[in-house]
C-alpha cells in the first residue's frame, strides 16, 4: 500500500513539474494573470540590464478622478494612465529607425486587414520622432495580449522614466490591462513566435462618454491634442514640416465606451469624424473585447494612445485645466506667414483641409494672408473680408437683449463702412455643412463662450484671423484661447468694453468662473468689439484700449 502511494505521489509530482516547465518553455496561451508571473520568473533566471527604471516595470492604470470605479451601463468609471511621462528634457529620439516595411504616405496604401507576423528577437517597440507627452503617446510596433500592453525594447532609456507618484494601482475597472516592459529576448518565450498584425494607424482612446460626447472635448482636446503630438512624425530636425507624411488614422478604438455614447446630443462629433476620416472605422468596447478574447498576441503597426487622466497629470494641466495643456510643450509646426506654403499653416492644416474639402468639395481661397476677401469658389466670393457673429440668444448662456442689439448694430455699421461682410448665424438653425462653410470663409469669429466657437478649427489661419470670445465680466476660461493658439488665430476675451489678449508665451493666471458665467445676463459694449474688429482687419492692431498683458 505504501509503495502504491509513493508511485502515485511521484507521478503527480512529475506531472506538476512538467506543467510548470511547460508554462515557461512551450508556446501556450495563458490567462492574463499568469503573464506577469511568467515574465517575473523568466527574469530571475535571466537578468536583464536596467536603465534607471526601478524594480517595478509596470505602468498601472489610473481611474478617472471623481468617477465610479466599476463599469456600469455608462462605462464611465475608469481611465487608463498610459505611458504618460515626458522625457526629463527635450524631445525623445527614436532609438532605432522605423521598420523598413513601413510606408507612411498620405494615402491608404496599406491593407486595413490584419495579417500574421513573425516575432523574433529583433522586434522592438519605438516612439517615432519623440511623439509623446502626458496622455498622448505614439508607438510603432506596440504589442498587446489579453488586454495587456507590452513595450518591447533593449533600450528602456529611450522611453520616459517612470516616477513613483505616477504609478498607480487599479481600484476596480478592467483587470490586467496595463503596460509591461520586456526585452526582445523575452518576447517569444512569453508571447509566442507569431502575432496578428493590425496594419496602418490605430488611434486608441481611453476616455469616458461624459467628455467624449461633447464637441469641444472631442475635437478641441482629444483630436487636437492627439494630432498635435502625432504631427511630430512629419517634422524634420530643422523644423521643416511634411504634411504628406501624416497618414490619416485607419481606425479609432474606444475600449471603454459602449452603445454609441461617444456621440454628442447636437450630432456634430460623429458626422465631422466621417468627413475628416472617411476611411476610418470607429470601434467601441465590444471590438476591444473581441481582441482580448482571441487570447492571441496583437501587434499594432502604429498606434496613438490618448488618456484624459494621464494628460491632466502634466504640470501645466493644473494651470489651464485642459487636457491639451501639456501638448503645448511639444515642438510642432505652427502658423508662420513667413514660411512657404503649406508649412506656414501649421500642424493642424492637414486635418482642417481634409474635413473642409471632403465636406464642401473645395477649399476657399483668399486674396492674401492680410486681405481675407474670398476669391473662390464663385458661390462663396465676397467683396470684403467676412466677419461671423455666432448668435446664442436661443440658449441658456447668452447676452442680454440690449447687449445683443448693441453688437449687431455695431457690426452692421462696419459693413456699411465697407470694411467687411457680416454673417449673423444661429448655428443650431443651420445644417452642419453650412456651419462649416460659413466659418471656412471667415476671417473673424465673434460669439459668447460656447460650442460654436469650436468651429474656429475650420477657419483658415492668417495674419487677420481672430476669435473674439465674450464672457461674463471678470470670468476667464481657456477653452477657446487654447484652440486659437493652436490654430494660429489671435484671441480676445471680452469683459463688456474691455478686450483682453495675451501675447505668445504669456497666459492669464488661472481659471475664473464667476456666478454669471453660464447665465442669460452677459453684457457687452458692441462698439468696443467693433473697434477691435476694425483694427484687426486694417492690420493696425492698436491695443492701447486693450488689456494686453
Amino acid at each position: 500500500m505504501a509503495l502504491r502511494r509513493l508511485i502515485i505521489l511521484a507521478t503527480l509530482t512529475s506531472v506538476l513539474i512538467l506543467s510548470f516547465l511547460g508554462l515557461f518553455f512551450l508556446d501556450v496561451d495563458l490567462p492574463t494573470e499568469l503573464h506577469a508571473f511568467r515574465l517575473a520568473t523568466l527574469r530571475k533566471f535571466k537578468p536583464t540590464p536596467t536603465h534607471g527604471i526601478g524594480e517595478d516595470n509596470t505602468i498601472h492604470i489610473l481611474p478617472i478622478a471623481g468617477a465610479a470605479t466599476e463599469f456600469d451601463d455608462e462605462i464611465e468609471g475608469t481611465l487608463k494612465d498610459i505611458l504618460s511621462h515626458p522625457p526629463p528634457s527635450g524631445p525623445i529620439a527614436d532609438p532605432r529607425p522605423e521598420p523598413a516595411d513601413q510606408n507612411w504616405g498620405s494615402d491608404h496604401g496599406l491593407s486595413d486587414t490584419s495579417s500574421s507576423v513573425s516575432l523574433t528577437s529583433s522586434f522592438e517597440t519605438t516612439i517615432p520622432n519623440g511623439a509623446i507627452i502626458h496622455g498622448f503617446s505614439v508607438f510603432d510596433n506596440l504589442v498587446m495580449h489579453d488586454g495587456m500592453f507590452y513595450i518591447v525594447t533593449h533600450n528602456r532609456s529611450a522611453f520616459p522614466a517612470l516616477r513613483e507618484d505616477l504609478v498607480w494601482q487599479v481600484e476596480g475597472g478592467l483587470d490586467g490591462e496595463d503596460f509591461q516592459f520586456i526585452t526582445p529576448d523575452e518576447l517569444v518565450p512569453l508571447l509566442g513566435s507569431s502575432a496578428i498584425r493590425v496594419t496602418g494607424f490605430s488611434w486608441i482612446m481611453y476616455d469616458v462618454s461624459q467628455f467624449m460626447a461633447h464637441y469641444y472635448h472631442w475635437w478641441g482636446e482629444i483630436i487636437l491634442g492627439g494630432w498635435r503630438v502625432y504631427s511630430r512624425v512629419g517634422l524634420d530636425p530643422d523644423g521643416t514640416f511634411h504634411p504628406e507624411r501624416l497618414r490619416l488614422p485607419d481606425r479609432f478604438l474606444l475600449p471603454i465606451v459602449v452603445d454609441g455614447k461617444w456621440r454628442d446630443k447636437s450630432r456634430v462629433v460623429g458626422p465631422l469624424m466621417r468627413a475628416a476620416f472617411p476611411q476610418a472605422a470607429i470601434e467601441e468596447r465590444d471590438h476591444w473585447l473581441d481582441l482580448i478574447r482571441l487570447n492571441s498576441t496583437i501587434v499594432f503597426q502604429r498606434s496613438l494612445i490618448t488618456n484624459r487622466r494621464a494628460a491632466h497629470r502634466h504640470r501645466w494641466g493644473g494651470r489651464w485645466g485642459k487636457m491639451v495643456a501639456g501638448t503645448q510643450e511639444v515642438e510642432v509646426a505652427e502658423y508662420d506667414s513667413s514660411s512657404p506654403s503649406p508649412d506656414h499653416e501649421g500642424f493642424w492644416s492637414p486635418l482642417r483641409k481634409s474635413l473642409t474639402l471632403n465636406l464642401l468639395g473645395y477649399l476657399p481661397t483668399f486674396v492674401s494672408l492680410t486681405n481675407r476677401t474670398v476669391l473662390s469658389p464663385s458661390s462663396d466670393q465676397s467683396d470684403k473680408p467676412v466677419v461671423t457673429y455666432i448668435d446664442r440668444q436661443g440658449t441658456g448662456r447668452r447676452l442680454t437683449e440690449e447687449s445683443h442689439t448693441s453688437i449687431v448694430e455695431a457690426l452692421e455699421l462696419l459693413e456699411k463702412e465697407g470694411l467687411c461682410e457680416v454673417q449673423i448665424v444661429k448655428m443650431e438653425h443651420v445644417g452642419l455643412r453650412e456651419q462649416v462653410r460659413l466659418v471656412a470663409r471667415s476671417a473673424i469669429i465673434v460669439g459668447v463662450h460656447g460650442n460654436g466657437l469650436t468651429h474656429q478649427l475650420w477657419m483658415p489661419p492668417s495674419e487677420r484671423s481672430t476669435v473674439i470670445e465674450i464672457v461674463y465680466p471678470g470670468s476667464y476660461d481657456f477653452d477657446y484661447e487654447m484652440l486659437a493658439r493652436n490654430m494660429g488665430h489671435k484671441h480676445y476675451i471680452v469683459w463688456n468694453d474691455t478686450l483682453i489678449t495675451y501675447p505668445k508665451g504669456t497666459y492669464h493666471k488661472g481659471v475664473q468662473i464667476l456666478e454669471g458665467f453660464h447665465s442669460p445676463r452677459i453684457y457687452v459694449h458692441g462698439p468696443a468689439v467693433a473697434r477691435k474688429i476694425k483694427e484687426r482687419l486694417l492690420g493696425i492692431d492698436d491695443d492701447a484700449g486693450t488689456l494686453d498683458v
